[in-house]
């Protein structure tokens, strides 16, 4: 019994996972959204993929296609330091659901992390709006820092 849940455990630690999805405006109407994963370390090989409910945005995994009303409209790529980002024009006003799926090539685990984007809310895409997004931990500490240290600017 110590042996199987050892090995479950170490599966589970080996497997990737979907870290944060942040998400900002590139202009008023499209929409782009980071995937930031933690990759297993048994493939280093994974696709990633965007789907809203069944269907697929878009994906870069050879196997699977796209459909055909977001050929022109939706476009995931990889970028290096384990990134998926998605390049979305002509967001649709109100709420929509944006879920990120990183599938490891060797073995087919999935990681799946989704987030619900509201067009009026957007933040243009900037240094800043990611800072507040992925960091606010970080932010709140440079921000209240100069109090914690008591230094007079006068």
């Amino acid at each position: 019994m110590f042996f199987l849940t050892t090995i479950l455990l170490f599966g589970f630690a080996s497997a990737q996972k979907v870290i944060q999805l942040t998400y900002c405006s590139i202009d008023e109407h499209h929409l782009r959204m980071d995937c930031k994963y933690a990759p297993s370390a048994e493939s280093p090989e994974v696709f990633c993929k965007y789907t809203q409910g069944e269907r697929l945005l878009d994906t870069t995994d050879p196997d699977e296609e796209q459909h055909a009303p977001f050929k022109h409209r939706a476009k995931a790529r990889i970028f290096p330091g384990n990134n998926c980002r998605l390049l979305f024009k002509n967001l649709p006003n109100g709420k929509s659901n944006f879920t990120c799926n990183i599938k490891q090539a060797e073995s087919g685990t999935t990681a799946t992390k989704t987030s619900v984007v509201e067009k009026k809310l957007l933040l243009p895409c900037s240094a800043w709006s990611v800072l507040l997004q992925s960091c606010s931990g970080l932010l709140l500490t440079l921000m209240t820092l100069p109090m914690l240290l008591e230094i007079h600017w006068l």
